[in-house]
């Protein structure tokens, strides 16, 4: 039996997620011996569900998405909410991206990096090889034009790649993600937003203790107050868990 029949998909207001025990599992399901799966992979969080409850195109480019994956608190709070025995854990994109790319390395996965900043992306490029030996076979930076989009996918069919993760900030990413898809379909996309970033050390994380009780959203307020408007609006969100209205 394949892990795709083993682990449970939950639904929260309309949108099934994939939950899993532990990052492993995860990792082994998306990236097991013989090969990366094919299909995008979107973390969800209670401000991205609450905005695409607004905006068509972002609901659509999810559901498009064939794995998606709590990484938000809430989210995970209320799966186990609304399925008292489940046994999902969240999962950080940028944790999950550092894993896939250890076993991307172990394996010998074809890897191409999309987005960030050139001299970050080189950086990143340098720190992958030298980590975990990733089979980097491509990699361009998120500066390019809209024109340049139809020969990025061209190169990302050519190079082979079986991993391709985009760095471009939502909903840019899955856009562009949706677009090289149906151009080389053979792939597993990832969206990793500001990840290149925090792998080189650019953007520091909330520390591990913050991150292991749920409050890396807080840890990035103290810091950032400006982010405040944006946290209040997830007590929408609040309301919907507080009623079980998932």
């Amino acid at each position: 039996m394949t892990r795709l029949l083993e682990t449970p998909q939950y639904d929260i207001r309309g949108m099934l997620l994939y939950g899993f025990d532990s990052m492993s599992a995860f990792v082994d399901f998306l990236l097991p011996e013989e090969g990366a799966r094919s299909g995008t992979l979107v973390a969800v969080n209670a401000e991205k569900m609450l905005t695409a409850e607004c905006d068509e195109a972002l609901r659509a480019l999810l559901q498009e998405a064939q794995f998606k994956y709590p990484d938000g608190i809430s989210i995970v709070r209320s799966i186990r909410k609304k399925y008292p025995h489940a046994a999902a854990q969240r999962i950080a994109g940028a944790d999950l991206w550092e894993a896939l790319m250890e076993r991307a390395g172990r394996q010998g996965t074809p890897v191409f990096l999309i987005g960030g900043r050139q001299a970050v992306l080189e950086e990143t490029c340098v720190k992958l090889r030298r980590q975990w030996n990733i089979n980097i076979v491509g990699a361009q930076d998120g500066f390019f034009a809209p024109a340049d989009r139809d020969a990025l996918f061209a190169r990302v069919a050519a190079s082979g790649a079986r991993i391709v993760t985009v760095a471009l900030g939502s909903p840019r990413q899955e856009l562009l993600i949706r677009g090289c898809r149906a151009r080389w379909p053979h792939a597993l996309y990832m969206g990793v937003g500001g990840t290149y970033d925090v792998f080189t050390g650019h953007v520091k994380r909330a520390p591990k203790i913050w991150q292991r009780l749920g409050l890396e959203w807080l840890y990035r307020l103290i810091r950032q107050p400006s982010r405040l408007r944006r946290q209040l609006k997830l007590i929408k969100y609040l309301r919907y868990h507080l009623r079980g209205d998932l």
